[in-house]
């Protein structure tokens, strides 16, 4: 049945869902997402139409075969707006960790006939391949910011980036500093907020799912961890793990490789 309301659709590429299922749980928001678009693709959800032209796309995962190639290709031919969901596809995600191994022995210790398996050279992150109109990060992506983004988005407001990082929402819940108090290495300084502090709250150190803050120390965190007692690499690890693509944590890996190299 046609509707006179703007239609979405939610695709999927290399990714666990998690970022759909984060949409899924939202309860009662959910039920009120129907009042405002005609949602005409999202597989995990029921309807299935993913070559039809829509006002918005999200997109959850990274670009990691030639098959995504195309595909991402026709979302964004089929999307007057297209907006990357979550960590996989705004930063390539934990796939893209196989981007600094060598992928054949990597692939070849997993499958016993890897020949037979079509993947390209790196897991990217969607803006690689095509243009996205925004980005929001996050390992699931917080499905509250996806839903205030839609809103500003049909109402012709541009949305709001998080500007803040994770120690920021510590304050905010008066969760006690991991790294001052237990001498843990916590990325929360340089990551952007948005994930509610959650693993900060649960008393372990910030893992970077949200990727960079909008002031990233690189240098002094880096500094700070080794002083915890993490070697070089150890270092280098925590900027190449979840968000590993993201613009900041890749030119401080970069720059982290360079020292340990050296």
């Amino acid at each position: 049945m046609a509707t006179d309301k703007p239609k979405l659709a939610v695709h999927k590429f290399s990714s666990c869902d998690g970022c759909q299922l984060a949409l899924l749980n939202l309860g009662e928001p959910l039920l009120a997402l129907p009042g405002l678009v005609d949602i005409v693709h999202f597989a995990e959800a029921g309807p299935n139409s993913p070559d039809q032209p829509v006002d918005i796309s999200l997109v959850e995962g990274s670009v990691s075969t030639p098959e995504d190639i195309e595909r991402i290709q026709q979302v964004r031919q089929n999307s007057k707006l297209l907006v990357s969901i979550g960590a996989c596809a705004t930063s390539g995600g934990l796939q893209a960790l196989a981007n600094f191994a060598n992928r054949h022995e990597w692939m070849a210790s997993i499958y016993t006939d890897p020949k037979n398996i079509e993947v390209l050279n790196s897991s990217d992150p969607i803006s690689k391949h095509v243009k996205v109109d925004l980005q929001i990060q996050g390992c699931p992506v917080n499905s509250a910011q996806v839903i205030g983004a839609l809103r500003d988005l049909l109402s012709g407001v541009a949305p709001r980036p998080e500007v803040h990082s994770v120690c920021m929402e510590c304050k905010r819940k008066a969760v006690i500093c991991t790294m001052v108090t237990k001498g843990e290495p916590c990325m929360g300084p340089v990551t952007l907020a948005g994930c509610g502090a959650l693993c900060p709250a649960a008393g372990r150190g910030c893992y970077g799912c949200y990727g960079p803050a909008e002031q990233l120390n690189d240098r002094s965190i880096a500094d700070r961890f080794e002083q915890l007692g993490l070697d070089a690499q150890a270092v280098l690890r925590r900027f190449r793990f979840i968000a590993n693509s993201a613009a900041g944590f890749k030119t401080a890996s970069e720059g982290l490789r360079g020292d340990t190299d050296g």
